[in-house]
């Protein structure tokens, strides 16, 4: 069977927990192909997710390996049952780039989702307008339909947690409240929609204000998926040379840490709420 040549987030995901069995049973990709009776190049193809994996395989491998985390190789058995299945993103392959449809991706499979966004508000709560503006100042500059493109897209991804599907925090610096670059009007509208967003039941809004003591460093600007396990957690940074994806333990560990401390120096959701009326009050009253 031919590999794939672009696989997809979770047929990456699958595959790294293969090699990471695999290394944690001190096995060589030649030792795992002589028990599995494949080639070592077919070990490799399944561990950078270039070719499938069945259900019988898998668990030759978790045997091999001498793994007895029942509840990894369950949620492995349920990436690779829902393997053929396209999600929305992929009516986009040809138009948008890789880090749109793998946020996209990321998000779908999470079973809760926690971002930290310190500049803009996050992606999963704007609003048309406000994203358009952020799409228009991107540099170099973007043609109209590429702009129209990815808002739209933006749009789509906020489905699953505005409709409750996945519950959701959102944890936004105080200095993302404050950010007119789109103008004040804009501005209010959108502090408006995050204000009827924190009432949402799936929907926490937190914000981190200026005198916090512990916050994440500026260009920290991340989502977290949790998974159906911890082991297969999974974290995405923005950066200026597009997204990076983080899923090793370690790191991991250091955004659940991330997150704990925002958790005790945020406000309140109440507090927040009214921070945010506030700010959009005093808003339209110089400029309304």
């Amino acid at each position: 069977m031919p590999g794939r040549s672009n696989p997809t987030l979770r047929q990456r995901r699958l595959g790294a927990e293969l090699r990471r069995l695999r290394e944690q049973a001190g096995l060589g990709g030649t030792q795992l192909a002589r028990t599995l009776g494949v080639s070592p190049a077919h070990v490799t193809q399944m561990e950078t997710g270039k070719t499938s994996v069945t259900l019988d395989r898998l668990h030759a491998i978790a045997e091999t390996c001498m793994c007895a985390n029942q509840a990894l190789i369950a949620a492995l058995a349920d990436i690779i049952a829902i393997r053929e299945k396209a999600g929305w993103w992929e009516e986009y392959r040809e138009s948008l780039t890789t880090d749109f449809l793998e946020i996209a991706e990321l998000e779908a499979g999470a079973h809760r989702l926690t971002t930290y966004t310190s500049t803009f508000m996050p992606g999963m709560l704007q609003t048309g307008d406000y994203a358009r503006v952020l799409f228009e100042q991107t540099y170099p500059p973007l043609p109209p339909h590429q702009i129209d493109l990815r808002t739209t897209f933006r749009m789509q991804r906020q489905r699953i947690v505005r409709s409750g599907e996945t519950p959701y925090a959102a944890f936004i610096h105080e200095t993302a409240l404050h950010m007119q670059f789109c103008g004040p009007t804009i501005l209010a509208g959108q502090l408006e929609a995050l204000i009827a967003d924190s009432e949402h039941p799936s929907i926490a809004v937190r914000v981190v204000p200026f005198g916090a003591s512990v916050v994440p460093s500026p260009s920290e600007n991340f989502t977290y998926a949790t998974g159906p396990i911890t082991e297969l957690d999974a974290a995405q940074m923005d950066t200026g040379h597009g997204g990076q994806l983080f899923e090793t333990p370690a790191h991991l560990a250091r955004f659940r840490a991330l997150i704990t401390q925002m958790e005790s120096s945020a406000l309140s959701e109440g507090d927040s709420r009214d921070l945010i009326r506030s700010l959009k009050d005093e808003l339209e009253s110089k400029h309304g």
